[in-house]
């Protein structure tokens, strides 16, 4: 094991912990890790999503601490906006005065603007990347259903669990938690639609029309490179897919609660809560309640465990792993539960 001292400060000293080719980015190895860094010396507060801009620049958003942090290229982690303190303000202003409650993930796109999934106020929040000012995407900040057709800043959404955008970054898919919908807005008219669920709880059937089928509780959805829509559903243990000709079916998962790699039908997983697509369409997974990463492979048909529960690297203990992005070869997984992000080489 090696550790290498980065040389920007931070908040914390920037520490870069290497095992084999697993490394932990904000934070360290803890003692059953081999190290002695604890949870509450993390300069974060529950953090769920990473995206990268053009400059490298990690932005990082916090579940339960309600900040907004970027961490640069050359290791200096600064806190960007939000606060402690929960709301919906700070529109038209910047983004150090915004405030947010429950942000799940973000995103950045082509332009370098961010986007924030502000989970509980029921919007997507966008960041000027040009002039650091704030302002609501899509959701009016009521929950409730309603706006299909129409522009996003008018509908109602239920719990924006989590966004994604397409591979073309044209579109943001949005996990619209509480309506059991996937919604996508469309970056160029503004506009909003349901492309997965009927707001009935159930599991689809398999070639069922997506839009005309029940949904157990959608948690994130990112589209591959084919058009194939992959949604991730916690309390239903299992990946969907929605596929170009607009019919759905489970990839993997039995849909009972478990623990098991191997062919996708006979898989299993305890609460999946996020996903995103790396290289050759392989889905990678966030299982919360097992404290491991699994991946989908669509071209075996297989699923996978790359990290925790002693796979990848034996030492690596996860704790309520909530996001995973895939970016320039690494897999960088958020470990909500100790506070920290890692990497993963792919």
């Amino acid at each position: 094991m090696r550790i290498v001292l980065m040389t920007a400060a931070l908040l914390l000293p920037s520490i870069l912990v290497s095992a084999a080719d697993v490394e932990v980015v904000t934070g360290g190895l803890m003692e059953a890790e081999g190290g002695s860094w604890t949870p509450d010396q993390s300069p974060l507060i529950s953090p769920f999503g990473v995206a990268f801009d053009s400059a490298e620049t990690m932005w990082i958003v916090e579940l339960e601490g309600g900040r907004v942090h970027r961490l640069t290229a050359d290791g200096t982690l600064s806190l960007a906006g939000g606060a402690t303190e929960s709301a919906y303000t700070g529109d038209g202003g910047p983004l150090r005065q915004a405030r947010f409650n429950g942000m799940h993930n973000c995103a950045v796109l082509p332009n370098d603007d961010l986007l924030i999934a502000d989970s509980w106020n029921h919007v997507i929040r966008r960041v000027n990347a040009g002039n650091g000012v704030i302002s609501t995407l899509a959701g009016t900040g009521s929950a409730g259903f309603s706006g299909d057709g129409g522009a996003a800043t008018r509908a109602e959404f239920d719990f924006v669990m989590c966004i994604t955008l397409t591979p073309k970054a044209d579109r943001v898919h949005v996990a619209d938690l509480k309506n059991l919908r996937i919604r996508e807005v469309n970056l160029g008219t503004g506009l909003v639609r349901t492309v997965a669920g009927n707001g009935e709880r159930g599991v689809p059937a398999d070639g069922a029309v997506a839009t005309a089928a029940p949904l157990i509780d959608p948690r994130a959805a990112a589209e591959d490179e084919q058009g194939i829509l992959y949604i991730l559903e916690r309390g239903g243990h299992a990946l969907r897919a929605v596929l170009p000709d607009g019919t759905i079916r489970t990839v993997a998962g039995t849909g009972k609660r478990g623990f098991a790699d191997g062919p996708a039908a006979e898989s299993e997983f305890g609460s999946p809560k996020h996903l995103c697509i790396g290289p050759q369409g392989k889905v990678y997974i966030a299982d919360d309640q097992n404290g491991a990463i699994r991946v989908y492979d669509p071209a075996e048909k297989s699923v996978r465990t790359v990290l925790g529960r002693s796979f990848g690297d034996p030492a690596i203990r996860l704790k309520n792993p909530h996001g995973v992005t895939w970016h320039k070869g690494w897999l960088y997984v958020v470990d909500m539960g100790n506070n920290r992000i890692l990497r993963v080489r792919g």
